[in-house]
């Protein structure tokens, strides 16, 4: 899985390919798992692409809040689409090698669009706080240029975020290990198989997922705190239940995806020892993903309503 050059009058070795450890699981729990998690994604993957059909589908629901959602769908689809695959087909297979380029290409995609979600989840809060804060300047602030924008800088976020951490990450030397124990390339399993002063890197990882998840984390919170207050400031309880309906899916979604990244996300690398952080990577690579599109289903009535129509009419 390496090869051997020299380097300042001594040996170096560079991985060619790390060996994904995954779960360990033996006969019947193999094929459990795998059915399971084959199952999940290709639910994850149908109820996201059904969202993004109702949404353009029904001109009831062509507005900023539904073109975000729809925007979150398509993103939760390729999200899901950079891990699950090879970690169902690990499962089964006795092979489970990845190359040090496609460790390096899973671990971009993954990092560029889990930051661009939670770019996304704030500005999604941001536009709700609008619609419920300001809703006369409503059309005018949430245009469909100043949307595009918002939509086009989340990506950006992502994008940069991921290019930054990955050029210090692949510049780390990792010897003669190369088991990752995990079932993909995350930062974490990878700085704690380095051989090399990870230092930098760690330091760098930690500034940039603080970044990340702080910025946006404060926006949905100062989004909220406005909504709540403007929301018991309408006198019948009618009109309150209706401002909360529209967003009590958010901020469902919101706090699953937020609580169990926050996790992984939020420290150094020596917490990785914990084996609870392979669990809780499950929660937001398969669990949280397949709930998603669900919770907007049945905790919005527009999109219920939508979905009525697009199945009943055709």
């Amino acid at each position: 899985s390496s090869f051997f050059y020299r380097m300042g009058g001594r040996n170096e070795t560079k991985v060619m390919y790390f060996i994904l450890l995954g779960f360990p699981t033996t006969g019947e729990l193999k094929l459990l798992l795998f059915s399971a998690l084959l199952l999940a994604y290709l639910l994850t993957v149908l109820e996201n692409f059904l969202i993004i059909l109702i949404i353009q589908n029904n001109t009831s629901l062509q507005n900023p809040m539904y073109f975000f959602l729809g925007n979150l769908s398509f993103l939760e689809i390729w999200y899901v689409s950079v891990i699950e695959p090879k970690m169902i087909i690990d499962v089964l297979s006795h092979d489970k090698r990845i190359s040090f380029q496609g460790c390096m290409a899973q671990l971009h995609f993954f990092v560029t669009f889990v930051c661009t979600e939670y770019v996304l989840l704030a500005v999604m809060a941001y536009d709700r706080f609008v619609a419920i804060c300001k809703p006369l300047r409503y059309p005018l602030i949430m245009s469909h240029k100043f949307c595009a924008q918002l939509l086009a800088g989340c990506w950006m976020c992502g994008l940069t975020t991921s290019s930054i951490k990955l050029s210090f990450i692949a510049r780390l030397s990792f010897c003669d290990v190369d088991k990752i124990n995990h079932y993909f390339c995350d930062i974490s399993p990878l700085l704690n198989i380095s051989c090399s002063d990870s230092s930098l890197a760690e330091l760098v990882d930690f500034t940039l997922a603080l970044l990340v998840i702080v910025v946006p984390l404060c926006t949905v919170v100062a989004s909220y705190i406005c909504i709540l207050f403007t929301v018991l400031k309408i006198p019948s309880s009618q009109g309150r239940q209706k401002a909360f309906s529209t967003c009590s899916s958010h901020l469902t979604v919101v706090t699953l995806f937020y609580s169990t990244t926050l996790f992984t996300y939020a420290h150094p690398k020596l917490m990785y020892t914990f084996r609870a952080n392979k669990l809780v990577s499950v929660l937001y690579t398969v669990v949280v993903p397949l709930l998603n599109p669900l919770i907007y289903c049945l905790r919005n009535k527009e999109v219920r309503v939508a979905m009525r129509k697009t199945f009943t009419c055709r």
